[in-house]
């Protein structure tokens, strides 16, 4: 059976900047304007989460009008 490249199959990934919890009569308040306070601080660094799993932390970065991430650190998940 021939596989194909599997280095040109697409992951998803995101970067989680923070997290909070709200309560219920909070988060269905929420609209646009609304401002939503995250327990991180400014300069923390950054997850970067591939297949749901943190894979890497990093720092954002503006590349021109842009956000990106600078990786700071690959997080070795083999056991």
């Amino acid at each position: 059976m021939k596989i194909g490249n599997i280095k040109d199959v697409r992951v998803p990934v995101e970067v989680v900047l923070g997290g909070t919890d709200l309560k219920l009569d909070e988060f269905s308040s929420i609209g646009p304007g609304s401002i939503i306070m995250l327990q991180s601080i400014a300069g923390e660094p950054v997850d970067l989460v591939a297949a749901g799993e943190i894979m890497a932390k990093g720092e954002v970065v503006v590349i021109d009008e842009n956000f990106g991430i600078r990786v700071t650190e690959v997080l070795n998940k083999r056991n």
